[in-house]
């Protein structure tokens, strides 16, 4: 597939006018911002009457046309999410809501009282999302959705984490770590067999923008079927925020009662599971970080395996079966715990 052609600044001004009559007259000036994936470019278009974001999407990945569509089921969902304007999928341009630059990510240093209700917050969003296939007054299966959680993308998450952290990063050698592949097979079978709802499935501090004090979601294109716990997993232990145990433990006990009586059903092993959608995540971010580093050259993504790794550790060593996996890598690297 040939590679994305950009629009310049001043042509992006020129598109702008010419899909919104109201903007004809004005001078618009288009300030490219660092977001997102390599075939996917954001601008913010700055008016006399306000801004807009403009989106230019390459093809090379399919979720990115159902990023307006999922927009609009969340919204009718009650889930808060930008508006969107103006969307032309042939050329792969969207123009939509200017939410503002203030992630969840950027309260990360505030008081816990703040911290504390912008994530309950965040939660409630999450219950929302999390129930919205059951309220659903359309086909949820015609959104183009991402292929749904099960066995064989757990384990394309675990050896992601074996092949770029363990091996790629950290150097160590495959004959050690086999048997613990093995091992984790058994999760992923675990996983894949426990009912599923739709989830984010990239549910962290910096695609959640804060706006007049209320969390809206952002870069939603991946939501798919999967477990709730793999969204809470992903707010809580994310490797851009420092949460302690007990702001952990308070915002996940939240979510139970928020879920709960929001009528939805949970299991009786709801911590086992988080626990193990916990390792999951984390793993699938310790690949990306390796491979980010190493494969991509953006180096600074190496800076939080130090801060996810012993997370990781921790989790594998509540679940009780995998001592020796942390032993293996423990013995290969050292880092402070998180």
């Amino acid at each position: 597939m040939t590679e994305t052609a950009f629009h310049t600044l001043d042509h992006i001004a020129a598109l702008t006018r010419s899909r919104f009559p109201e903007d004809a007259g004005e001078t618009l000036r288009p300030e490219p911002l660092e977001k997102g994936g390599s075939d996917r470019k954001f601008y913010r278009l700055h008016g006399e009457r306000g801004t807009k974001i403009f989106v230019q999407y390459g093809m090379q990945r399919e979720e990115n046309r159902h990023y307006v569509e999922i927009a609009s089921f969340l919204k009718n969902a009650g889930v808060r999410v930008p508006e969107m304007f103006v969307h032309e999928p042939e050329a792969g341009l969207i123009w939509m809501e200017d939410l503002g630059e203030q992630d969840l990510w950027a309260y990360r240093a505030e008081a816990w009282e703040i911290r504390k209700r912008l994530y309950e917050a965040v939660l409630l969003e999450a219950v929302r999302l999390h129930g919205a296939a059951e309220r659903a007054a359309v086909d949820v299966a015609a959104l183009g959705l991402q292929p749904p959680f099960d066995a064989a993308l757990y384990q394309w998450e675990q050896d992601y984490f074996f092949n770029q952290c363990l091996i790629g990063h950290l150097r160590m050698a495959e004959v050690l770590l086999a048997p613990w592949r093995e091992r984790l097979r058994l999760v992923a079978e675990e996983l894949a067999a426990l009912p599923r709802c739709l989830i984010h499935r990239d549910f962290q501090s910096q695609n959640i923008i804060i706006r007049n004090g209320a969390p809206c979601l952002i870069d939603f294109q991946g939501m798919r079927f999967g477990l709730p716990q793999y969204d809470l997993a992903s707010l809580l232990l994310d490797p851009y925020v420092a949460l302690t145990e007990g702001e952990r433990n308070t915002l996940l006990s939240f979510y139970v009662t928020a879920a709960t009586a929001a009528g939805a059903a949970l299991s009786a092993d709801f911590e086992r599971t988080y626990l193990l959608c916990a390792a999951q995540r984390l793993m699938q971010a310790l690949g990306a970080y390796g491979f980010l580093g190493h494969q991509k050259g953006r180096l600074h993504f190496l800076e939080y395996i130090p801060v996810a790794l012993p997370r990781l550790l921790k989790i594998f060593e509540q679940l009780g079966a995998l001592d020796g996996l942390v032993a293996e890598i423990e013995a290969s690297y050292r880092a402070p715990a998180h």
